[in-house]
């Protein structure tokens, strides 16, 4: 993984203040170590005010260094990506400047057949839907959602992927929410095609979610260097403290379907949340939050290129960047305590990509 670096400031339009930067995987982009994503946050209406709220955060990320921006096609069935393209046009930031990514593969939720999945048909009709929605020529990286392995050839959807970079409409691709076994084979199949294989995983990693991240992927990032623009690092906001008392009136959970977020009732929860309350102690010995302490905490691992935030407020992006100013205290020892409290460290490397492919060769002869 190429190291960390800061960013020298390019004239007014760009003042990165303490943000740092990394490279994205084994590519020559640089990703703001923070990024800001619209996942259940920007979508749920189309007018005016929605659009104003989300320039409003996306020009405080932007104030903080913050240069990557999240959606998807199955965000708020299609809207995410109109109230983002909007609302970054509002903002007026230049194109090359700022990172956006967007995901095929669930479609924008009109129920045709074809309206789904990783055929050559969708990849390419769904970007053209995508970059409509977002009023761009071109997204910087388009992930396939998730794996569709047992319907479409990987062939197919590598080939198609690559006549999306071929044709101006993004740079790179990448995958989200893949095996290690899925990506292991995306590449190769690249590989014997002289095609471009995917250069990014967005997965879900955070202090609670950690065994597909850390030992999974393991060979992953020795083998490919791969970049991870990782989402939930806060576990859809348990780790920020404010369900330690209960589930507040204007939360997440308290707005969103139950299918959104995790159970609080169930003993394991219970058990998460009591670990926060620990974790808050930590983070106050330091002079943090339990939110930055678990963000600092993210993004010290060195595979990490991009820790995804959400936030419908732009006060919440100012609370979250202070993890910059914890990172540094993120010591060993700190590290132990944490990982004293957790109790979660999986054992690294995991399953090797080579053995699980061998394992389904077997299976399907």
């Amino acid at each position: 993984m190429a190291p960390e670096q800061g960013y020298p400031q390019t004239g007014k339009r760009f003042e990165p203040k303490n943000m740092l930067f990394r490279y994205l995987g084994d590519t020559g982009l640089k990703v703001s170590v923070l990024g800001l994503g619209g996942w259940l946050t920007y979508g749920a209406d189309e007018g005016v005010a929605e659009v104003e709220q989300t320039a409003t955060c996306l020009q405080e990320a932007w104030d903080h260094g913050i240069n990557f921006f999240d959606t998807a096609e199955i965000y708020a069935q299609g809207k995410s990506e109109i109230i983002m393209g909007k609302a970054l046009k509002k903002c007026g930031f230049e194109r090359d400047d700022y990172v956006i990514t967007t995901k095929l593969m669930f479609g924008d939720g009109n129920g045709f057949p074809n309206n789904n999945g990783l055929s050559r048909k969708h990849i390419i009709e769904g970007m053209k839907r995508s970059l409509k929605r977002l009023e761009l020529d071109s997204v910087d990286i388009v992930y396939a959602h998730r794996a569709d392995f047992w319907s479409t050839p990987m062939e197919e959807t590598v080939r198609a992927f690559n006549t999306l970079i071929d044709h101006g409409h993004a740079h790179y691709w990448g995958t989200s929410e893949w095996t290690a076994f899925e990506i292991e084979h995306a590449q190769h199949v690249a590989t014997r095609l002289g095609l471009q294989g995917p250069v990014v995983e967005q997965p879900q990693y955070n202090m609670f979610v950690r065994e597909r991240f850390e030992a999974e992927y393991a060979p992953l990032y020795k083998l490919y260097n791969y970049g991870t623009t990782i989402w939930s690092p806060l576990y859809q906001g348990i780790l920020t403290g404010k369900y330690n008392d209960g589930i507040p009136a204007d939360s997440r959970f308290a707005t969103i379907s139950k299918a959104d977020a995790p159970e609080f009732d169930t003993e394991e929860t219970k058990g998460q949340i009591e670990k926060v309350r620990q974790l808050t102690k930590v983070a106050e010995k330091l002079g943090g939050s339990v939110a930055s302490l678990a963000l600092a905490w993210v993004i010290k691992n060195p595979h990490v290129s991009v820790a995804i935030l959400g936030a419908t407020k732009a006060e919440q992006i100012t609370e979250n960047v202070k993890c910059l100013e914890l990172l540094p205290k993120m010591s060993d020892e700190v590290m132990k305590e944490i990982e004293g409290i957790l109790g979660n460290a999986p054992k690294v490397p995991g399953p090797s990509p080579a053995r699980a492919y061998m394992t389904l060769n077997k299976a399907l002869i």
